[in-house]
């Protein structure tokens, strides 16, 4: 049988040359010490597969369309065989492919890895990272929900303000000028066929520039790059310090690699997908749309910024952080690769790593639309029990100005925080402010009697710092 086995493979790869396709890539000689920081990698191409044959698995069940989606998703949850189960799966496999991408791309920075001759491989590595996070976004949509639906809402605003070109960005991203079937249909194309083709390109040419150029040795401090001898030291390096990438350095790979994937089924059957919410429905504002985990710190850092510099966040922090990530190798070629003579690579590593988490901390708790139940309130609060002040704070709540805004810890975060009004603003602004609206805030001249502005204005002035 063994025999047998041998000859069919023999004929096989004489007739296709698997040998001469995949033999370079396996034998291609690695640094002997580069040890477990260097798993991420492989890692992250691991989790693309799981995306792959579980997003195959689901289409088989997933009709693209506006009017069966929610059905066939909950089919698919609750009904269909291993449906649960593929769901979970592909759902952190998503999770698993942005966090390991992100570890690979901190470790290659660190490592300073994107210098020469290694440029090619951080820019198409930037790329990839795009990629991913424009393919987990796109995935959110295909849940057709509540919360996927006015995200897409908030992607077309983002992009309506792009200058020049914005209004088109807005109906490219809803197939239209409303969000609907086309919505769907194309974000289905974009997620289901046009990312994973990019990033099978990609991938393709990552890994190709990986085995033309080597994997990068372990940085040593006092060994800085020179483009004129880097090449010549390297292979002499490999010579003497290397050893083939399989099995002697794919070992670690495939452990990591099986604990990932482990790690991505267990979570999937014990935790299980991410509920599937109400049908869109455009008309229900009081929807608390909040995008998957890893893109939450975004979703925090817009709803945190002033109104009026929003528009200009939305559309300068990711071509700023794109833009930088892409430059690095281009103004930073050469010199010191270790980290310990690079210690601005650590701090930008972990101020990053620290911003996105505290912003993700923050994004769970903030407010993308208005808390429309805010709750009351306290008499302890208010002050009175009659009279102007309790007058104004019942308009208060009437109203709804508790949605946006917070008094003393209750209420909403759209708005300022008026817990001190009263020592910013004379009474005479506040009658400006509530006749005329601001900043995302509607006027209240035509539907207020006189005697009610009065109250509110006596409810406003009342909430001041206490006296010590």
């Amino acid at each position: 049988m063994k025999r047998l086995a041998m000859a069919v493979w023999k004929w096989v790869d004489d007739r296709i040359g698997i040998s001469d396709l995949v033999g370079p890539a396996m034998n291609h000689l690695v640094p002997r010490d580069s040890k477990w920081w260097y798993v991420f990698g492989s890692a992250t191409m691991l989790a693309f597969i799981v995306q792959v044959v579980t997003g195959v698995a689901l289409a088989f069940s997933y009709v693209s369309s506006s009017s069966q989606a929610y059905e066939t998703l909950q089919f698919i949850t609750n009904d269909a065989p291993f449906g649960r189960m593929l769901r979970g799966m592909h759902y952190y496999g998503a999770s698993a492919m942005v966090l390991m991408v992100g570890a690979h791309l901190a470790q290659t920075f660190l490592f300073g890895a994107y210098k020469f001759p290694r440029e090619m491989n951080w820019a198409t590595g930037v790329l990839l990272l795009g990629m991913t996070i424009v393919m987990g976004f796109t995935g959110q949509l295909l849940r057709w929900d509540q919360t996927a639906a006015w995200s897409v809402v908030v992607a077309a605003e983002q992009a309506g303000r792009v200058p020049i070109i914005g209004d088109w960005l807005a109906r490219f991203i809803l197939g239209g000028n409303t969000i609907g079937g086309a919505t769907l249909s194309r974000f289905f194309a974009i997620h289901v066929f046009f990312i994973p083709a990019m990033l099978f390109i990609f991938i393709g040419l990552h890994l190709w520039l990986v085995l033309r150029h080597g994997i990068s040795e372990p940085p040593v401090p006092g060994q800085p790059v020179d483009p004129k001898t880097y090449r010549e030291r390297y292979h002499e390096f490999l010579e003497k310090h290397g050893h083939p990438f399989w099995p002697d350095g794919a070992w670690r790979d495939f452990v990591f690699g099986t604990g990932l994937i482990i790690a991505i089924a267990l979570l999937a059957y014990f935790v299980g997908p991410p509920a599937i919410e109400k049908p869109p429905d455009p008309s229900l504002l009081s929807a608390d749309p909040r995008p998957d985990w890893y893109l939450l710190w975004y979703f925090a850092l817009l709803a945190l910024i002033p109104p009026r510099v929003e528009g200009y966040i939305m559309i300068l922090i990711p071509v700023v952080i794109g833009t930088l990530l892409l430059i690095v190798p281009l103004v930073n070629n050469r010199g010191e690769r270790a980290p310990s003579r690079r210690p601005w690579s650590i701090a930008v590593v972990l101020l990053s790593v620290i911003t996105i988490g505290s912003l993700w901390v923050l994004g769970v708790a903030s407010p993308w639309s208005p808390n429309f139940n805010p709750g009351h309130l306290p008499a302890q609060v208010i002050g009175a029990t009659s009279g102007p002040v309790f007058q104004g704070a019942v308009l208060f709540e009437e109203k709804g100005c508790l949605n946006c805004h917070l008094i003393s810890g209750v209420g909403g975060r759209r708005g300022p925080d008026l817990s001190y009004i009263g020592n910013e603003l004379t009474q005479d602004n506040m009658v400006i402010r509530i006749v005329n609206g601001g900043v995302n805030m509607p006027a209240f001249g035509g539907t207020l009697k006189p005697a009610e502005i009065d109250s509110l204005v006596a409810f406003l002035s009342s909430r001041r710092r206490a006296v010590p």
